[in-house]
Order: structure tokens, then sequence, then C-alpha cells
């Protein structure tokens, strides 16, 4: 790999996070080679001249497996921003298990993910490939917070961990990109597969029976969280997290450093007093009717043109006044507790994304020795698997609050 021309391919860079990312690495990269890539050079021209990036532009339409191929052959690692993932992705990533290219995304499409396990674990996990989707938003605070919380209990405390709960306040806007990737998976045959807690589990003998599954499933009403003392709601990205934090625990089982006994992780949606029952009420009833609605095309095509269309987003202004915050309680086998914060200025979908996947592509490129399991570790990865500590450390650099309490 290291005979390859770049280091880094950013792919969708003309796309509205994609931009961001090519931003963040003129900004904040060490020096490395890297390059952007995306369908339309034309585009791809214009974002590098407004950004001021002097590299490369690779132009590969997502579906051209031909272009995919040579692009992705000339990377140790490719970033892509470009969703649909289940439209957009597959010839990516199949280029990139061939090649042995790490891979970083920042899809929420769990039913495509799945399809990436089923396809490539093996040869990924062969070949020492790690191909880690899901590093945005969705879902790295999720995971690294409850990676954090249990290792805690387990190496601080000496005891398992039993249970973690994660609550989210969020502030920020919503990009087209995002809601296009959310209705295609509504349309798609895998819809229904997000019901199932154990969807991106290793399909072995350890994996959770039925019987276990109503204990993991998403929480569906308001509640009352007495570690806060206030109320919560079903978080709307909870269906996504809890499943690759799920996967998470079942490869670190495999891999016999189980994160305790009968292992459950559940996320919420935390609001403030006062009034926060009455808040946690009318935000459950709110995502309700919007899921129902996005759900049947008649109905959706009535509220779509009201929202943000494909390369459309919030204001910069919007972004940089947005924040973050994941609290995480963790709860060990002999009841005793501890605490975790993750916060972040800047806008969740865009801002932190952002941070999260490039920090995770510079991750792999950079720290190749450091990262968890060795450098022969492969597969259908998570942040937590794939990048753990090594990830951790390079968002604190960043100025992102990581950080674990009594």
């Amino acid at each position: 790999m290291s005979e390859r021309p770049y280091d880094v391919i950013l792919y969708g860079a003309s796309g509205f996070v994609g931009k961001q990312t090519v931003q963040y690495f003129v900004r904040h990269a060490p020096p490395l080679r890297w390059a952007i890539a995306g369908r339309n050079r034309q585009k791809l021209e214009a974002v590098r001249a407004e950004v001021g990036a002097t590299v490369d532009v690779l132009v590969a339409d997502g579906q051209d497996e031909a272009a995919i191929a040579d692009m992705v052959a000339q990377t140790r690692v490719l970033l892509t921003t470009a969703g649909p993932f289940a439209l957009y992705g597959n010839a990516i990533v199949d280029a990139c298990v061939r090649f042995r290219t790490h891979y970083v995304d920042i899809t929420g499409e769990t039913p495509w993910v799945r399809t990436l396990i089923d396809r490539y674990q093996a040869q990924a996990a062969a070949d020492g490939t790690r191909i880690i989707p899901c590093c945005g938003f969705d879902s790295v605070p999720s995971d690294l917070g409850n990676y954090l919380v249990v290792r805690h209990l387990q190496r601080e405390l000496g005891v398992p961990c039993q249970q973690v709960h994660a609550y989210f306040q969020v502030s920020g806007g919503l990009n087209g990109g995002t809601l296009a990737s959310a209705f295609h998976l509504y349309d798609s045959a895998g819809a229904a597969q997000m019901n199932d807690p154990f969807l991106l589990n290793p399909l072995n003998p350890s994996s959770p029976p039925p019987a276990q599954a109503e204990r993991h499933r998403d929480p569906q009403t308001p509640s009352f969280a007495a570690d806060l003392n206030t109320w919560v709601a079903p978080f709307v990205m909870g269906p996504v997290n809890t499943r690759i934090v799920r996967r998470s625990a079942a490869l670190y089982e495999e891999w016999q450093d189980s994160y305790g006994p009968d292992f459950t992780y559940q996320e919420y949606l935390k609001f403030d007093e006062p009034l926060s029952w009455l808040k946690a009420t009318s935000v459950t009833a709110g995502l309700a009717l919007f899921t129902g609605i996005t759900q049947q095309p008649p109905l959706r095509s009535l509220l779509q043109p009201l929202l943000p269309q494909p390369g459309d987003g919030p204001s910069e202004q919007t972004m940089n006044e947005g924040w973050f915050s994941c609290e995480l309680v963790g709860t060990a086998t002999n009841g005793r507790q501890v605490r975790g914060l993750i916060r972040d200025q800047g806008d969740p979908g865009n801002r932190a994304t952002v941070k999260f996947v490039c920090e995770s592509a510079l991750g792999l490129a950079l720290q190749t020795d450091k990262l968890p399991g060795g450098p022969t570790r492969g597969g259908i990865l998570t942040p937590a698997t794939g990048l753990g500590k090594v990830l951790i450390e390079r968002l604190r650099q960043t100025g992102m609050t990581l950080a674990i309490s009594p």
C-alpha cells in the first residue's frame, strides 16, 4: 500500500457534506497525499478552487465499476460521503475489499451494512482490510461513548458491565443528502429489517437468541429517566446506533474481550425541565407522525418540496451554532455506576459528522500500528472495533469532550 500515490481519497467531494470534508482536510490534516473524487469534474474543480486545495481531482461515477476500481487501487484509505449508499456505495466497497483499501463512510443505512457483512466480512477479515461504515454522527458518539464507559468499569473498577443508557441532546439542521438516504431506505426491500435489534450481529451460535430480543427493543414511548431525573423520548437515530453498538459488543465477545454478561444498550432523547414530560410526549408524537408520512410515498410527495433537497443544507451560522451532547450511564453487574460525556460545538449532522469521518480516515492512514487488534484486524467493523482509542484520542485533540466520571 505504501507505493500507492494517495494516502486518502475523499469521494463525493462536491456534495454538501463532501465539500466540508475537503475544507476539513485543508485546515486540519497533517502533510499527507490526498485527492478529491466524484462523478463531475467541473463541480470538483469548483470545490477545489473555492476551498484553496492544491490536490488532484479524480473522476469516477459511483456505478461505473471500472472507474471506481481504478480510483480505489490508487489509495490506502477511501472516505466517501456519497449517498444513498445502497445506490452509490456497492462498487466502492467491492473495490476496497478487492484492493485491500481501508474504507470509512457516514451511512446510517443499516440494511445496506447487513449486505456488506454478508458479502465481505470473511474476505476483509482474512486480508486485514478495515471496512468501517457509520463513522458520522451515526454512530461514533454512541459506539465510542459506550466503549469508554464499559472499559472504564472493567479496567478501572474491575467489574463487568450490565447495561449502558445514552441520552442525547442536539441542536442543528438537516441536509438534503441525509433525507434522500432516509427516503431511499424507507422505499427499499430492507426497510423491514430495521426492526431487528440484532440486525448487524454476526450470524453465529453466540448471537443472542430471539427470546432475548424484547430486552433490546427500541423504546417507543416517553419515559422517566431516574438516572437523570428528567423525562426522555425515543431517539430518532436509536435504531441505527444501537445496532452498531450491539455489533461492537458481539465482535468483542468473539475476540474474548466481552463487554459483560447479557449486556444491553439503549439510547434516548433527553429534555431538561421545565415541562420535560410535555416536551418528551410532543416530540415522540411528532416523530411518529413524521415517520408515518415519510414511509408513505403519496403523503411524502406533499411534504418533500418543503424539505432540504440533495446538495442543500443548513446555513453556515446554523452549523456553527449547533451542538450535541451525549450523556451515558453505565451500570455494572454489582450495581455500581459510572457516567460518560461526549460533547462538541457544531451541528451534529454536518460539523460533527465531518470531524468524525475525517479523523477516522486520518487515523487509518497515519496510525495503522496503533489501531485496535493490530494491523491484521479486518472485516466489516465499527468505530469502536476498527478505530477505538485511536479515534478517541484524535477527537480529544480537536477539542471534543470525551470524558468519564464516577
